[in-house]
This record gives C-alpha cells, structure tokens and sequence, in this order.
C-alpha cells in the first residue's frame, strides 16, 4: 500500500495573522509519487510550500510527515526529518563555491554521508567539473542544477521544488525535467509548484489546481488535461 509520505488537511496559512492566503488547501504526496500544483499567479501555491516546510506560520487545519503532525518545527529539523526544499529564488549562495554550496546542504544532516559528494558529483557531472567555481557564476539551468544537488546531498525522503523552470532557456527546462524524474526515480517522493502547468501535468502522477487559496481541481496529470473547464480556465488551448 502506497501510503500518504505528506497529508494537508485543511490548512490555512499565510504572512499576516487575519489574511490568510491559504484557505482550506488539502493536499496529499504518497511514496515515490511527482505531484504538481498549478493555478494562476496568487493562488497560493509558493505559500502552500512555505507552509509545509515551516518558513511561514500555520493558522489553522494540519500538515503531516509520515504520519507525524508538523507543528512548530524548525526548518532546519525538517530537513534533518528528510523534507529538501528549493525555492524559486535565492535558492544557491552566489560568493560560495560550487562544492561549499554542497557543504552547506549537509550542514545540518543528523548523519554526515561519506559518499554524498561522490553521488551528487556522479549524477551531475557539470558541478564536478566545475566545483571550485563560485555558484555566482553558473547559468540559471546549472545554479538550478546545484539547487538540486545541495536539496539531494543530505537524503531527503522527500523534495519541494518551487518553480524549478522559472527563468530558463527551453534546453535548460528539458535537462532540469529530466533530472527531476531521475531523482523520482530514484525513489524521491516530489512535491512540485510549476507555472508552466501543462508541463507539470504531462509530467506528474497526480496534479492539484489551486484557485484563491482553496481547492480547485485535483485528479491525475492525464485526467487535469482532458477536463475540459481546467483547459479552458488554467491552461488555455491545449
């Protein structure tokens, strides 16, 4: 039985106590699944991510980790409990080289992993043979890249990815999708807010529209992109 790795019931959160982005939102990411929110700019979707991972506070419903509620958890423990994150933005530290950018990835990890580097390295050669380059210095599809490889470096059972496309060329966005379903593959449960939605739905297991903080839509990625209303209000001619 393919259980629940993250459950959201009903949770209302947001950046100001009184106005809550989140209104409701439920939410669930199973074992080794890709699921994709989507919705129009506003609808919550970045929020719901914060949430989850504790960087803004929970108002009201739940949020639990294999079972366990999240309640008042550090980022930091979070990550320690196997929950990677990579935002849109700010998501690698540009002064820092490419290997201390990985260093700071397993800073926090209860367990130092000896062959962490050598895995991380193996999956994306790129940052091998450039891992005493400053990160300021990478293209947006290799700074998404090492994004990636510093959230893989302390091994997550789970990753949240905010926007992994935004910014970057065609080419870029077909490595960077393909290197997300290896890392699926690999056994990653993926948790995935992407505005290029009929993208994130040819590639998920199960997708979520998110509209004004609440549930819109949910079902399969196949399912989102045969109903007819979703093409017509989210995702225009197919």
């Amino acid at each position: 039985m393919n259980n629940p790795i993250i459950e959201v019931n009903g949770l209302a959160s947001g950046y100001v106590k009184g106005l809550n982005i989140l209104q409701g939102v439920d939410l669930v990411l199973k074992d080794k699944e890709i699921v994709s929110i989507i919705g129009p700019n506003g609808a919550g979707k970045s929020t719901l991510l914060k949430a989850i991972v504790g960087l803004i506070p929970i108002f009201g419903g739940k949020i639990y980790f294999n079972g366990a509620e999240l309640k008042e958890i550090k980022s930091y423990k979070l990550a320690q409990m196997g929950i990677g994150y990579v935002p849109q933005v700010q998501n690698v530290f540009p002064s820092l080289t490419i290997e201390e950018n990985l260093e700071m990835g397993n800073w926090g990890a209860k367990e130092r992993h000896k062959d962490s580097f050598n895995e991380i390295y193996d999956m994306f050669n790129i940052l091998f043979d450039k891992k005493k380059e400053r990160a300021g210095n990478l293209s947006g599809g290799q700074r998404q890249l090492l994004a990636l490889g510093r959230a893989l470096i302390s091994k997550p059972n789970v990753i949240l990815l905010d926007e992994p496309s935004a910014g970057l060329s065609p080419k870029a966005i077909d490595e960077v999708f393909e290197y997300i379903n290896l890392i699926n593959q690999n056994g990653v449960s993926i948790l995935l807010v992407e505005q290029n939605a009929k993208r994130a739905l040819k590639f998920c297991d199960r997708g979520y529209v998110l509209d004004q903080g609440r549930n819109a839509y949910t079902g399969s990625g196949e399912d989102l992109l045969n109903d007819d209303k979703v093409v017509e209000l989210y995702l225009g001619k197919l």
